[in-house]
């Protein structure tokens, strides 16, 4: 029997007002804050958790790839921004330049280097997969890097603000109200960005959109684990090696071809598993079932390996990520919707704003057919679940918002509503930024539109 409760109206306090609010403080969200504020907006940045950096720190998702198409490193801007300044702190890693060359980034040697970093081609079927650009990092860089970029551009963070509900007048976007441990609150914007991950402010707002699931994952770090050790036993005994991993993989029950990564800090690595396909990030019975299903499989994956596995012998979990790892949930049925023959074709747009790894983003993908002053940018764009599981990764999310949060800026500057922002001056402030908008495709594209 279902009952209902009805809550009385209230008054609910407004306290804050920018000229632009980004709704979810992950990458997508960073990344759109940083680059609204740097050309000139307000900036109002909502997190509900009590850090920012999303599934790249709190997910602990420690790998920022899907950025190469061959040779050209297409997603650049803010995501780059961040590689580097962790870089200087020793606490992220990319492949040197001489072992990403053709004539190299296929040799033993190469892969020997890289490999268990997780730095390689996975869309690939070559063996070994091609060495590409792509950064291994520590997730509290991530957050430190994110703090001092939101702190330089000033930007107005507030954190422990879960989302509740979207504030829509006549079919705008007005703000949203929050639940926070002071009660509700209301801050209000003349534009909305939609980062949360799972379309949260638009669904709210009335977009139109799907819901679908791919994968759970609640990702732990383990610690004691002497890295050589183990890539020496896997090298030199790969039968013996073989027959482990296939052990440790069953009891696992779901995971990638690597189970385990190396992190920039010694003996530490991360593990990107289980994977719960059936689960719904959406559901609080799954994700609750996720959070304790995973860390059963771990205990016994940790037991084995202790006892097993070389290298593995003083092994230890340091943590588990505090988020659990949801790949798919809602996505946003925009002016626009990408399908897996766009993404795998590299069919270009002429409204394209960003760019993932070979594919191209249109501007109509992020915005909602229904509702007025509402950018959506991340994993929930307006595509079919079969495409954004092939466009989903951190880099294109970073990339998407940095495009939303000059979009907002150039409709306000031009006094016009984003839905009819100038496309070509997004693309021009992109590129002046860093970014690369996709504006100019590459050898391999294919043309749906000629640009007007």
């Amino acid at each position: 029997m279902t009952q209902v409760i009805h809550q009385p109206a209230r008054d609910i306090s407004v306290v804050d007002r920018s000229d632009v609010v980004v709704v979810g403080g992950g990458p997508a969200g960073i990344a759109a804050a940083v680059s609204a504020a740097r050309n000139g907006a307000s900036v109002t940045l909502l997190e509900r958790y009590p850090y920012v950096g999303g599934l790249a720190a709190g997910g602990m998702v420690l790998v920022l790839d899907d950025m190469i198409n061959e040779l050209e490193i297409t997603v650049r801007g803010i995501c780059m921004e961040m590689i580097e300044r962790m870089k200087v702190w020793g606490l992220c890693v990319t492949p040197t330049d001489r072992d990403r060359m053709i004539e190299f980034r296929e040799t033993p040697e190469a892969w020997q280097r890289w490999a268990r970093w997780g730095l390689f081609d996975f869309h690939t079927q070559a063996m070994p997969h091609p060495i590409c650009f792509s950064a291994a990092f520590d997730p509290d860089a991530f957050k430190r890097a994110a703090y001092d970029m939101i702190g330089e551009a000033k930007i107005k963070l507030r954190t422990h603000s879960w989302f509740s509900s979207a504030i829509v007048e006549d079919g705008t976007i007005k703000g949203v109200i929050c639940q926070t441990k002071e009660g509700m609150q209301a801050i209000l914007g003349d534009v909305v960005i939609d980062t949360t991950g799972d379309l949260d402010v638009a669904a709210s707002a009335g977009a139109a959109h799907i819901e679908s699931n791919f994968i759970l994952t609640t990702v732990s770090r383990w610690g004691g684990v002497d890295t050589e050790a183990a890539e020496r036993f896997e090298r030199q005994e790969p039968e013996a090696f073989k027959a482990l991993d296939h052990e440790a993989k069953r009891l696992i029950g779901g995971c990638w071809s690597f189970w385990w990564l190396k992190t920039p800090l010694p003996g530490i690595v991360w593990l990107n598993c289980p994977h719960m396909p059936t689960l719904s990030g959406l559901k609080v019975a799954d994700l609750t079932k996720a959070e304790i299903e995973g860390r059963s499989r771990i205990a016994k994956l940790l037991e084995f390996a202790r006892q097993k596995m070389p290298g593995f012998e003083n092994a230890y979990v340091v943590d588990f990520a505090p988020q659990t790892g949801v790949r798919q949930t809602r996505q946003l049925e925009g002016a626009y919707v990408v399908t897996k023959d766009d993404v795998m074709s590299r069919r270009h747009f002429a409204d394209t704003v960003c760019r993932g790894r070979d594919y191209y983003t249109p501007y109509r993908a992020m915005l909602p057919k229904e509702i007025d002053q509402l950018i959506v940018a991340g994993r929930h764009y307006s595509a079919t679940p079969q495409a954004q599981k092939a466009s989903r990764e951190i880099p294109p999310c970073m990339a998407m918002g940095e495009a939303a949060g000059v979009a907002a800026t150039v409709a306000l500057n031009a006094g016009t509503t984003v839905r009819k922002a100038d496309v070509s001056a997004i693309q021009k402030q992109m590129r002046a930024q860093g970014a690369d908008p996709g504006d100019i495709p590459s050898e391999n594209a294919t043309y749906l539109e000629a640009a007007e």
